[in-house]
């Protein structure tokens, strides 16, 4: 009898321990917040055309309200839009579908190929990362968004890049461009959120 139930407890600190190591993975791995979405058409998007989706351009709206920001990415005379914008709180501003060419990238270069705007996401995240980082909300809202738009078109984690990136890319091969360069998201920002989107992307 004794032996029963000291197997018996030896299965149950087994199944709980088991159970909070999952919990715990899980709640470091995957956003499971719900963060709220405005549908907030851009008219600044390219009718002729269709998004081929094979990759993610991050960039910073260097704005300093989302009320400016929309503004900007909703202009007409500014000719500059993108698909989603994310306020610090998580909010998402819907702003083209995902197979609609957004102009956000402009003189850009992913995987040797140019004019990412035609086959690439964008994702404006409010404010500025060279004085502030991102916020943890503005993060996982990004996951959130992203996850099912990168299973759906199959787009993989390399293809997931900062607007300075592709940028650095045309000048590269185009070193007498006057394209200027612009650090948008910086560096170190771009490495903090990928690693999370990575955990999130391949328990999704």
């Amino acid at each position: 009898m004794k032996r029963r139930i000291l197997f018996l407890s030896l299965v149950l600190a087994v199944g709980l321990l088991t159970y909070a190591i999952t919990c715990s993975q899980s709640s470091d791995t995957t956003p499971i917040r719900h963060y709220k979405e405005v549908n907030y058409p851009s008219p600044n998007v390219d009718s002729t055309a269709r998004n081929e989706v094979i990759g993610v351009i991050l960039h910073h709206t260097a704005e300093p309200t989302i009320e400016r920001s929309l503004q900007v990415l909703t202009s007409p005379s500014r000719k500059v839009s993108t698909h989603v914008c994310i306020d610090t709180d998580g909010t998402r501003y819907i702003m083209a579908k995902p197979e609609q060419v957004a102009w956000h990238a402009g003189a850009s270069i992913l995987n040797g190929r140019e004019r990412c705007n035609t086959f690439c996401i964008g994702i404006e995240f409010q404010g500025n990362t060279v004085e502030a980082p991102l916020t943890e909300d503005q993060m996982y809202s990004a996951i959130e968004y992203l996850l099912p738009i990168m299973r759906q078109y199959n787009i993989p984690l390399e293809n997931v890049v900062t607007h300075e990136m592709v940028r650095r890319a045309y000048k590269a091969k185009y070193p007498n461009s006057r394209v200027y360069d612009k650090v948008d998201i910086t560096q170190a920002e771009y490495h903090r959120f990928m690693p999370l989107l990575k955990a999130a992307y391949q328990n999704y």
